[in-house]
Order: structure tokens, then sequence, then C-alpha cells
């Protein structure tokens, strides 16, 4: 049986993570708010660095990263599955990858109505 999860990263994603980890530490944190510009890419910064709270929901991990959502924004996402994935170009102006010359982006897909189902609890 395969494990359903709210999101997932790409190979070339992971190849950017395991890029930050090793210039950053492995204390990171994804984070995916519903703003404008910026605030609607996905952005990874230190964890100690970003203040996850009541109104951010986690929806998993990709690369050991956790992944995090504004609540309002996953109200618009709960029904797709996130792909992570990275691209040339340039990043948030605050998320650590800017200067990689890649940044992070979000694909989707919907989930059957057996995904649904089995879809773990939030965090």
């Amino acid at each position: 049986m395969t494990t359903v999860t709210r999101v997932s990263v790409t190979p070339a994603a992971l190849s950017v993570i395991e890029e930050l980890k090793q210039i950053h530490g492995n204390d990171l944190l994804f984070h995916q708010s519903g703003g404008c510009c910026d605030g609607s890419a996905p952005m990874i910064f230190p964890a100690k660095e970003f203040l996850v709270g009541d109104s951010d929901v986690q929806l998993g991990e990709i690369g050991g990263v956790p992944f995090y959502m504004h609540r309002s924004q996953f109200a618009y996402w709960e029904h797709t599955h996130l792909i992570i994935d990275a691209i040339k170009g340039n990043g948030g102006m605050f998320s650590l990858e800017r200067p990689t010359g890649m940044r992070f982006i979000t694909r989707s897909r919907l989930y059957s109505d057996e995904e649904l189902q089995q879809l773990p609890p939030l965090k």
C-alpha cells in the first residue's frame, strides 16, 4: 500500500535542498503563505529565523525539512497534492535558495477520492 502524502519533492528540488543543508545546516523549514509576490512561492529559511504560528499547518516533510503553509492558503490547496520543484531563476527575496540561481516552485495535482480518504491528519 502506498502512503498518501500532502507534499512531495522532485529530484531537482531535493538537490537544491541538499546543497542548502551543506551551507546552512539541517535545521531548515519551508513555508508557503498566501501572500502576494514572493509570499505565494515556497520559501526555505533557517528554522530559528522563521516563527511558525498557530495559523500555520505542517503538511509534511520534504528532504527532511518540514513544510508549512498558512491555514488560509491551505483551505485553497487541501484537495491537491503539492509537488515542490526547482527551476532556474531567482527565488524569493528572503529564501535561502536565491543565491543558487535556482528557485522553488509549487506544482500540484488533484487527489483521487481514494487518496483523500487516506490523507494523514495535519500537524
